[in-house]
């Protein structure tokens, strides 16, 4: 991409000599907001696991799916953790598609997620979106945030979308925990939406992914079905539970044609509502 593209000045360092999974995302979806590092890790990726572009696509298509229907439920507030670089429709397009009066506040810790979104974030008149540039891992951060005092109402439900970024948080930073302290924060009623990379199919080949991103200096923890079921503890899963992605309620969204196999998926997904 052009040095041009994206004017950040001198506040920011991009961190362009190593890949970040967010640029990694976009490179794959398609998009042109990555450098080298990204690409590189990427198509190293791609070596290894020839399916590795299906992931990211059947991910937005399943967050769509996700936020249609929670917003049919009543959810008016959204709280978007590792949203990644903007790629319309995103949560806000598809809530205020619903309810205008709809809120989002998303997080990223990528400064070219932070440029975008300021650029292009945009919510309806009668709703409102936020930004805050914050890591999964720093909790209190994201939950002490004025940007999150100030959009959300946390004495009512909020829906925790968490797409697509826990496979990015090691066994030592106890992501189990992280999720367990998010939703302590918010009230009955909320609902988790949440997708994370598997390696039930195609072990080999996600493990030299995983490996590739490793020397890269990127953590990626591909995890079997029952330990991404324990992110959903003592919450109820909406039907049809936690699945592999195009079979969470496909009739809420596009099919994809033809249809991927479990095994180039290789990414469950799942809605869960606290009581």
């Amino acid at each position: 991409m052009g040095e041009g593209e994206i004017d950040l000045g001198n506040r920011v360092d991009l961190h362009t000599d190593r890949p970040h999974p967010a640029r990694v995302y976009d490179y794959l979806l398609g998009g042109k907001d990555n450098f080298a590092a990204d690409r590189e890790a990427a198509d190293k990726g791609l070596q290894a696991n020839p399916d590795s572009r299906i992931p990211p696509r059947e991910n937005r298509l399943f967050l769509r799916r996700a936020v249609r229907f929670l917003t049919e439920q009543g959810i008016d507030q959204f709280l978007d953790i590792g949203t990644g670089i903007p790629s319309a429709p995103n949560v806000h397009h598809v809530a205020q598609g619903v309810n205008p009066r709809s809120r989002i506040v998303y997080v990223d810790n990528d400064p070219i997620v932070l440029a975008h979104a300021r650029a292009l974030l945009t919510s309806h008149p009668e709703g409102r979106t936020n930004y805050i540039d914050a890591d999964l891992r720093d909790v209190d951060s994201i939950l002490g945030s004025d940007a999150l005092a100030e959009t959300l109402d946390l004495n009512r439900p909020v829906g925790l979308l968490l797409i697509a970024i826990l496979h990015f948080v090691g066994d030592e930073n106890e992501p189990w925990t992280i999720v367990e302290r998010l939703l302590a924060a918010l009230p009955p009623g909320s609902y988790l939406a949440l997708s994370h990379l598997t390696g039930d199919f195609r072990p080999e080949a996600w493990a030299q992914v995983a490996e590739i991103y490793r020397r890269q200096g990127v953590t990626m923890r591909v995890r079997s079905k029952p330990e991404i079921e324990r992110f959903f503890t003592g919450l109820d899963l909406v039907d049809p539970g936690v699945q592999v992605l195009p079979q969470w309620r496909p009739d809420l969204g596009e099919p994809t044609d033809p249809a991927p196999s479990d095994a180039q998926v290789s990414v469950y997904g799942g809605v869960a509502r606290k009581s």
